[in-house]
């Protein structure tokens, strides 16, 4: 919903600036109309964007807001090279159009949506996504050793699609519950070349293990979301949820209800407290690269990092960290009289931020009863080593509480060399088979 993955979560997988806006467009010329609006943001040419706007999108993202939203994503990404291709969609009565554009660093789509009356209800940057064919299986895939099956998470409204993936057999079997990290997330969690759950579904499904992997709500449902983006805080965002999953669970034939687990990425590792504070019934935690330093703070840390990358850093990259640090400012200026508002910092309302202000996910791990296995990249630079320490620091030694680190992997847990950089998302991997058989031991001791 915000930044990435713990913000991009916080980088790419996140950075998803949720604003909304408009422009005329003939339904015969959807594809061209989203080409020329991103054409306008490339330009720096915020008032004739500003002019297509809805009366919804006139309040929400006024020219400077947008100015912001574009700039963050740049920050992240690198500068705007090229359009490289766009294509449509039909979306709940919406026109879609994906145009995929390439930054310096790497490739976003950029989602233009559009209404009835060819005006821009939903704007959105999301990572590049490949033709499923691009996708292998990790080689520790067994794939007859399980099989899978569409399901649904939740009812009514916010109902999302899901998919289960089981053991062959009768069971019945463990179960986990993957919960992702910040941004509109599908079910794989797919990261430029990657889709990191669906590793982990089908090798905890080659060893026995149940899992079930969904849209994300703020994916699902965007352009619904974003008409309320001021109201969503962490519980309607992944909590909620999370815990709906649990429940259709635990009436699965073949699911053994008294061993699932949730395992929750960046944002959702950070969440996973909190979802087993609500249902002390879950049977476990598992963490991955969960933050516990506040989300504003990581989010100038990131900022930093990826303007070192550069080297000596051009006026430009100095005036984006000076503007990321003033948003990040007023972040920490809300009262609770701002809970209320309606204004956005970074694509979250103040209530989202006073939410996250007012969770202590260390302290409500340390406060549970249900073991929990806390792992971390060694090459993350989204979430890092500090905020492992975090957790060990904060929950202490305890027999059911076991920490990994691995030196050689990045925030999606693949192998690398040398700096992390957004560019590495790009090149296809895998989850490490030790991450997989790590979580699959420690289920089974």
């Amino acid at each position: 919903m915000i930044t990435r993955t713990g913000f991009l979560a916080i980088v790419l997988t996140t950075l998803a600036a949720q604003a909304l806006l408009p422009i005329a467009a003939r339904s015969a010329d959807v594809a061209a109309a989203g080409k020329q609006f991103v054409d306008s943001l490339a330009k720096h040419d915020y008032a004739a964007a500003v002019e297509q706007y809805d009366a919804t999108m006139k309040a929400a993202l006024p020219e400077a807001k947008l100015r912001e939203a574009w700039q963050a994503v740049q920050t992240q990404a690198g500068p705007f090279q090229k359009q490289v291709s766009a294509r449509t969609q039909k979306v709940q009565g919406y026109d879609v159009v994906l145009v995929t554009c390439q930054f310096e660093k790497t490739k976003l789509d950029t989602k233009v949506v559009f209404d009835s009356k060819g005006k821009v209800a939903g704007l959105f940057f999301l990572p590049s996504q490949l033709p499923a064919e691009a996708f292998g299986a990790p080689s520790y895939a067994q794939t007859n050793a399980f099989r899978e099956r569409e399901t649904q998470v939740g009812t009514g409204q916010w109902a999302l699609p899901a998919t289960l993936t089981l053991p062959q057999g009768t069971g019945p079997w463990p179960a986990i519950i993957l919960v992702h990290g910040s941004g509109p997330q599908d079910r794989d969690e797919t990261v430029g070349a990657n889709k990191p759950f669906r590793d982990l579904a089908w090798g905890l499904g080659s060893k026995g293990i149940a899992v079930l992997r969904y849209e994300k709500r703020t994916k699902a449902h965007a352009i619904e979301l974003a008409g309320i983006a001021s109201q969503i805080t962490l519980k309607e965002e992944t909590v909620d949820d999370a815990l709906s999953a649990v429940k259709l669970l635990r009436s699965t034939e073949g699911i053994n209800p008294t061993r699932i687990y949730i395992l929750g990425h960046s944002l959702g590792g950070m969440a996973a407290p909190r979802i087993a504070a609500a249902d002390p019934e879950i049977a476990g935690l598992i963490i991955l690269a969960g933050a516990t330093r506040p989300f504003e703070d990581l989010v100038v840390e990131q900022t930093r990092y990826l303007i070192s990358l550069q080297g000596q850093p051009t006026p430009e990259a100095t005036a984006k960290l000076a503007e990321t640090e003033r948003l990040m400012a007023q972040v920490r200026k809300l009262s609770a009289a701002d809970a209320s508002s309606t204004n956005l910092i970074f694509g979250a309302g103040a209530g989202y931020w006073l939410d996250l202000r007012n969770y202590d996910q260390v302290a409500t791990a340390k406060g549970l009863k249900q073991p929990m296995l806390i792992l971390q990249g060694a090459r993350d630079y989204q979430v890092t080593e500090p905020d492992f320490d975090g957790w060990r620091k904060g929950i202490g030694s305890r027999p059911n509480v076991t920490y990994k680190l691995y030196p050689d992997l990045n925030h999606l847990f693949i192998t690398g060399a040398g700096k992390s950089t957004p560019s590495e998302y790009e090149t296809p991997g895998h989850v490490a088979e030790i991450v997989v058989s790590d979580i699959a031991a420690w289920m089974k001791k």
